[in-house]
């Protein structure tokens, strides 16, 4: 088997049992290991400390499978993860099954690096997003097909990750039968329209169903401000918690179209709802330019900061669409932010709210901290993996 030699003391993090190896870490390579293929990871002593995915064009030139030198990448492994990752979600699903989405694996907090599986109804949607995971899809397929037995697997793996780990995009049906790229699904008592062929991610973002539910309990008659919207999660929410008006604010005129067709799809008033297709930061200046105030403001933006090297230019702009909404705000408003770039702490995340609030002059303190659901689980060795942070902040 190839592999792969470290330089001296830069094994500390795979004794911690972190599962990327770094170009930089590597004092050579031993063998001529295609992509993707496994591969040893020695310390530059010869000792074995784990086997792993190779990634020649990636910076993570690495990903680990296992830290046992006993045992081996093959089908049995795959088939032990998998099954493992989703008997876990069985115990820990809410017993009434109030809704049809649901994360099934989960990368590397499930053993299977680049590797995301999500379940709409009776359809998986996957994604191979490393050359290891793209290595074995042809199995990983066939496993997922006879541990669940979709109607149907699609693939979007269009993820700009793939880029990165010299993979060309590819979406489509891989098996089963599926004639509708929209399909309806349930969350507890809402109805959301999902567009798995072209919406964000795998179509949804399933990551955040608690926390759209717990909206509700905040905006009865608020005037509430939900930017970067999309399909309305959160907007129907507090629809349904009894806000009073309610401000939608994207990028993309298709998903506002949608969010505008589940307000329908629910029976929800629209009278007082107001849909802007435009740049968030535009429209948060013109608002503030033009003295408007709300009660409540919803910020859950696009990851600001893909990789490590990106997060000193996310950290301004994670300030400043967070000290405009403070300035948006009535005094005693709510304020609902969000980041899900890895690369952005639970600290540092915490540190830019204080220096937005800090900046627009105002008072605040934090009521509650959220993040990701439970199928979406953040494995103690890997801390990218708690890449959602949000904070329920009050205007004092």
């Amino acid at each position: 088997m190839p592999e792969i030699i470290l330089k001296k003391g830069r094994e500390k993090s795979l004794i911690r049992h972190h599962p990327w190896i770094f170009s930089g870490s590597v004092a050579r390579i031993s063998g001529s290991p295609i992509s993707g293929e496994t591969i040893n990871i020695l310390s530059d002593e010869g000792q074995f400390l784990a086997r792993a995915a190779y990634s020649p064009f990636s910076k993570i030139v690495a990903r680990v499978w296992t830290w046992e030198e006993k045992q081996e990448v093959n089908n049995s492994y795959f088939y032990e993860k998998i099954t493992k990752a989703i008997e876990m979600r069985k115990s820990f699903r809410d017993q009434d099954y109030s809704y049809t989405a649901i994360r099934l694996l989960h990368g590397e907090s499930d053993g299977l690096p680049g590797v995301i599986l999500d379940q709409y109804n009776d359809i998986c949607v996957i994604q191979f997003l490393t050359t290891g995971a793209e290595f074995w899809r042809d199995l990983i397929i066939e496993i997922v097909n006879s541990v669940r037995t979709p109607r149907a697997i699609f693939e979007r793996s269009d993820s700009d990750v793939r880029k990165l780990e010299g993979l060309e995009q590819r979406i489509g049906l891989l098996s089963g039968i599926m004639n509708e790229n929209e399909i309806i699904i349930k969350e507890f008592d809402l109805k959301y329209i999902v567009d798995i062929a072209n919406g964000h991610k795998t179509g949804f973002y399933i990551d955040q169903r608690e926390n759209r539910k717990r909206i509700r309990n905040l905006t009865r008659n608020c005037r509430v401000l939900d930017c970067f919207s999309y399909t309305g999660g959160f907007a129907l929410n507090a629809l349904a918690g009894g806000a009073s008006s309610l401000t939608l604010v994207d990028s993309s005129g298709l998903a506002l179209s949608i969010a505008s067709r589940n307000v329908t799809l629910n029976n929800l008033d629209a009278q007082n709802i107001q849909y802007y297709t435009q740049d968030v930061f535009q429209f948060l200046r013109g608002q503030r330019d033009r003295g408007e105030v709300y009660d409540i403001v919803i910020l859950d933006p696009p990851k600001f900061a893909p990789t490590i090297l990106q997060v000193e230019r996310a950290s301004r702009g994670y300030k400043d669409i967070n000290l405009l909404a403070l300035k948006l705000l009535n005094p005693g408003g709510i304020l609902v932010t969000f980041s899900c770039s890895g690369g952005v702490s639970d600290d540092l995340f915490q540190k830019i709210l204080a220096g937005a609030a800090l900046d627009a002059g105002v008072a605040a303190m934090i009521l509650e901290r959220l993040h990701q659901g439970f199928d979406h689980p953040i494995a103690m060795n890997f801390p990218e993996s708690a890449y959602l942070k949000g904070f329920i902040i009050k205007k004092m």
